[in-house]
């Protein structure tokens, strides 16, 4: 499962392995998350979890690791992250993009996620829904969000 954007924004997202990969993973989630927004590191990394999801992966044509994601065996995405001068060309979007993909293959009907507020409108553009009520998470507020695996072309979609 690879995807690749136009030359002007070359980037390729694959899955990517825990054990494997983890360096890179880290590197982003580090970058992100304990760097830009403050997150103490020890709320960031749990070894525990992280070896038991699907994890994504994209790098730069020079294969920098630029953005990151994980889908959890019961069916939450999240440490979805892209460095700073990648956001806005559409690595996210891949990258979640490859994660619902590989939702549909482990047979998740739905997923859901705990959206920063400021990223709600991304993740509706993406098709999901906002439900209850913002919560504080790590010292930043969050709404709950969801969505079917389903994608417009399956049958099941339609009425």
């Amino acid at each position: 499962m690879t995807a690749t954007t136009t030359a002007a924004n070359a980037f390729h997202v694959r899955l990517a392995d825990w054990a494997h990969d983890r360096e890179h993973l880290q590197t982003v989630r580090e970058a992100v998350f304990v760097r830009e927004q403050r997150i103490p590191a020890e709320l960031e990394w749990d070894e525990a979890v992280d070896c038991r999801c699907i994890h994504v992966l994209a790098h730069d044509r020079s294969d920098r690791p630029i953005g990151t994601g994980r889908l959890k065996p019961d069916g939450q995405i999240g440490r979805m992250a892209v460095i700073a001068p990648w956001r806005g060309r559409g690595v996210g979007r891949t990258l979640l993009s490859t994660l619902l993909q590989a939702a549909r293959q482990h047979q998740l009907t739905a997923v859901w996620l705990n959206a920063q507020t400021q990223t709600v409108p991304f993740y509706a553009q993406q098709g999901f829904q906002p439900t209850g009520e913002p919560f504080h998470e790590a010292g930043i507020e969050h709404r709950r969000m969801i969505r079917t695996t389903a994608t417009p072309e399956d049958p099941s979609t339609h009425a």
